[in-house]
Protein backbone atom coordinates (compact mmCIF):
# COMPACT_ATOMS: atom_id res chain seq x y z
CA UNK A 1 0.00 0.00 0.00
CA UNK A 2 0.81 3.77 -1.18
CA UNK A 3 1.32 5.75 2.00
CA UNK A 4 2.57 8.86 0.29
CA UNK A 5 -0.71 10.63 -0.23
CA UNK A 6 -1.56 10.48 3.64
CA UNK A 7 2.14 11.27 4.48
CA UNK A 8 1.64 14.33 2.29
CA UNK A 9 -1.26 15.57 3.99
CA UNK A 10 -0.04 15.31 7.64
CA UNK A 11 2.90 17.13 6.83
CA UNK A 12 0.35 19.76 4.97
CA UNK A 13 -1.42 19.64 7.97
CA UNK A 14 1.80 19.44 10.39
CA UNK A 15 3.16 22.90 8.69
CA UNK A 16 -0.40 24.33 8.76
CA UNK A 17 -0.78 23.94 12.59
CA UNK A 18 3.07 25.00 12.78
CA UNK A 19 2.04 28.61 11.10
CA UNK A 20 -1.34 28.84 12.87
CA UNK A 21 0.52 28.28 16.15
CA UNK A 22 2.96 30.80 15.23
CA UNK A 23 -0.04 33.23 14.54
CA UNK A 24 -1.30 32.64 18.27
CA UNK A 25 2.20 33.51 19.24
CA UNK A 26 2.37 36.48 17.49
CA UNK A 27 -1.68 37.49 18.56
CA UNK A 28 0.15 37.12 22.28
CA UNK A 29 2.57 39.30 22.14
CA UNK A 30 0.65 41.63 19.99
CA UNK A 31 -2.33 41.49 22.50
CA UNK A 32 -0.10 42.01 25.41
CA UNK A 33 2.13 44.89 23.74
CA UNK A 34 -1.43 46.22 22.79
CA UNK A 35 -3.11 45.95 26.95
CA UNK A 36 0.35 47.59 28.27
CA UNK A 37 -0.16 50.55 25.54
CA UNK A 38 -3.31 50.77 26.73
CA UNK A 39 -2.40 50.85 30.76
CA UNK A 40 0.06 53.49 29.71
CA UNK A 41 -2.67 55.48 27.85
CA UNK A 42 -5.22 55.60 30.97
CA UNK A 43 -1.99 56.71 33.30
CA UNK A 44 -1.33 59.45 31.11
CA UNK A 45 -4.91 60.52 31.12
CA UNK A 46 -4.85 60.20 35.00
CA UNK A 47 -2.03 62.42 35.08
CA UNK A 48 -3.05 64.80 32.65
CA UNK A 49 -6.67 65.21 34.12
CA UNK A 50 -5.18 65.70 37.52
CA UNK A 51 -2.86 68.40 36.29
CA UNK A 52 -5.75 70.12 34.36
CA UNK A 53 -7.74 70.11 37.63
CA UNK A 54 -4.92 71.46 39.57
CA UNK A 55 -4.36 74.42 36.76
CA UNK A 56 -8.31 74.95 37.09
CA UNK A 57 -8.36 75.32 40.89
CA UNK A 58 -5.50 78.24 40.33
CA UNK A 59 -7.21 79.91 37.85
CA UNK A 60 -10.53 80.19 40.01
CA UNK A 61 -8.14 80.99 42.97
CA UNK A 62 -6.09 83.75 41.00
CA UNK A 63 -9.57 85.00 39.70
CA UNK A 64 -11.05 85.08 43.28
CA UNK A 65 -8.26 87.05 44.57
CA UNK A 66 -8.44 89.50 41.12
CA UNK A 67 -12.22 90.32 42.61
CA UNK A 68 -11.45 90.81 46.23
CA UNK A 69 -8.91 93.07 44.78
CA UNK A 70 -11.14 94.78 42.55
CA UNK A 71 -13.60 94.88 45.89
CA UNK A 72 -11.52 96.82 47.47
CA UNK A 73 -10.63 99.69 44.88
Amino acid sequence: MNNAPALLRLQALSTRIDALLASVHRLEQENRSLRAEQQQLRDERTDLKARSDQAKARVEALILRLRMLEDRV
